[in-house]
């Protein structure tokens, strides 16, 4: 993964993608930025970590969310063994909020980093549902929930 072309962005990749990702590179870090009662009771993938971008109760952007992550690097969880930064995959309800996550990131010096498009339950459909026609639960990929 480290070799790939312009890690200085954030890469937007499908479900199934990160899914291979995660299978191909067993320390890679999936980060659930939902908030709280998202991840909780909503469910969220297997495995993912969760830390919130933005969170209740005033829905302000969390000012530890590099800090966090960083921690999780740094406590060897997620490195490849040759000092490279192994994927940081985050994922959110449909890709927005990850995407703003995954920017900042980006702007802090971090490499490796991919947003899950459609996220965890996709767009709204015609009904103003969400998981009928894209997202992480939509794939039939693992998932949990509370």
């Amino acid at each position: 993964m480290g070799n790939q072309a312009n890690q200085n962005e954030v890469r937007t990749i499908s479900p199934t993608e990160a899914k291979s990702i995660l299978d191909s590179e067993p320390k890679s870090l999936l980060v659930d930025v939902r908030s709280h009662m998202e991840f909780l009771f909503i469910g969220h993938p297997v495995g993912a970590v969760h830390i919130p971008w933005i969170d209740e109760p005033d829905w302000d952007i969390n000012p530890n969310f590099v800090r966090e992550i960083r921690q999780l690097l740094l406590g060897g969880m997620a490195h490849d063994g040759h000092g490279e930064q192994v994927p940081v995959l985050l994922i959110c309800r449909s890709g927005k909020r990850s995407k703003e996550a995954g920017d900042h990131l980006i702007q802090q010096g971090f490499i490796n980093v991919y947003n899950i498009d459609q996220g965890f339950e996709g767009e709204l459909d015609s009904e103003h549902h969400r998981s009928t026609s894209g997202g992480w639960r939509y794939e039939g990929l693992p998932w949990e929930q509370c």
